[in-house]
């Protein structure tokens, strides 16, 4: 006894009746569209007529703002951002601005009206978020331009500004673009969230410090070749990268430092001061006579100015237990080498000048004083007899 097989035919893609009434629609949007036609074929030409001035006008902004760009390659103003923005019009926008207004204007049938409707959105929704994304570029690039010195860190990070930017625009660009369209978007920005979230988390320590890279861009607080102290730490910035910052320390080390930490210091820029300022205290010794003693802080600024520097005040600040104490305040280059030079050379005139007035500079002393048994004073030097008494002591 043989069994027997049933084998089913493979089910038919559409039947007839489903092809029948396919093609019946399609037969429909036709006539309604001829019909169209012929009732409105006058508002159709206007309309034509108009899209295609309104498509040639949009596309020779768009030709001004590619040519003006080139012909500005080299500059980052805000001619050049507005320029380079209306450069990326696209076709499709252009063509679509052109049948919204053909089907509006000419009353066109409703298939055909939701259909250029559709189509109108995404590519308005589309071209906004291109030419947003090129203003947030072109903004960013101009204030990071701003100064030479960050070019290269700025090449280093923009490719990951870019990702970011268009990410984060587009996200925008495809929930704004469900919603016209009545897709219920609450769930798909819950899950942006959340995917946001996790990818933080994930990267916290990354992003800090590329956020902290682009302060430093956009803040600018020191750049590379400025000289920069923190905490016991003085050197020259060598490099800012995405992550860290390498400064080369005065006694030849080099020092990573991540841009977020290093943010979070105390920094002085010494390359940005526009002098330096330095201070000698003077001491005097207590015989110097009243009248030299008030003419020193006019020496001392002839002395300054004579090898240079610019002169801040000099003065007598006070009575030393063994020396009257002067101080001078005087300016110089901002340059180190140069600047040590010249208050090399204003000390060493001082002490030249000073011995050459006879002008004795003090140093600690104590001095001893005894008695004798009946309480008269011992000096603890000699004493010397005027030269009167001594010659008439002799003649007698």
């Amino acid at each position: 006894m043989t069994a027997k097989i049933d084998v089913k035919s493979p089910k038919p893609i559409a039947d007839k009746a489903d092809l029948s009434r396919a093609w019946k629609q399609v037969t429909d949007y036709f006539e309604s569209t001829l019909q169209w036609f012929q009732l409105h074929w006058v508002e159709v030409l206007i309309g034509l007529a108009v899209a295609v001035l309104l498509y040639v006008i949009l596309s020779a902004i768009k030709r001004f703002g590619a040519r003006y760009v080139r012909s500005n390659d080299d500059l980052t103003g805000y001619r050049v951002i507005l320029g380079r923005t209306i450069s990326k019009t696209t076709r499709t926008f252009r063509f679509m601005i052109a049948a919204e207004l053909v089907v509006n204007y000419a009353n066109a049938p409703s298939w055909l009206e939701k259909t250029v409707g559709f189509i109108f959105t995404i590519a308005v929704v589309l071209q906004i978020a291109i030419w947003v994304r090129e203003l947030i570029i072109g903004f960013i690039e101009r204030r990071s331009h701003a100064n030479d010195d960050t070019h290269e860190t700025l090449d280093s990070a923009m490719k990951l500004i870019h990702i970011f930017v268009t990410f984060i625009i587009f996200a925008i660009a495809l929930v704004v673009i469900l919603g016209n369209l009545g897709v219920d978007v609450t769930g798909l920005i819950a899950g942006l969230g959340v995917g946001g979230i996790a990818i933080g988390l994930a990267a916290q320590g990354i992003f800090s410090d590329l956020f902290a890279a682009i302060a430093i861009i956009f803040d600018k607080p020191f750049a590379k070749g400025d000289t920069i102290a923190f905490d016991n730490v003085t050197g020259a910035v060598e490099e800012i990268g995405l992550k860290t910052t390498r400064i080369r320390a005065f006694t030849g080390e080099e020092m990573i430092i991540s841009n977020a930490n290093l943010l979070d210091k105390k920094i002085d820029n010494v390359t940005r001061r526009p002098h330096r300022r330095a201070k000698f205290g003077i001491t005097l010794i207590y015989q110097t006579p009243p009248d030299q003693a008030r003419a020193v802080p006019d020496l001392l600024q002839e002395i300054v100015e004579a090898e240079g520097g610019t002169f801040v005040r000099a003065g007598f600040v006070g009575f030393g237990d063994s020396s009257i104490d002067y101080e001078v305040e005087f300016d110089g280059a901002a340059d180190y080498a140069a600047f040590y030079d010249m208050r090399h050379r204003i000390g060493m005139t001082i002490y030249k000048r000073f011995g050459e007035q006879g002008l004795e500079f003090a140093y600690p002393t104590q001095t001893t004083f005894t008695a004798a048994p009946d309480g008269e004073m011992i000096m603890p030097y000699p004493k010397v007899q005027p030269v009167q008494q001594i010659e008439g002591s002799s003649g007698a």
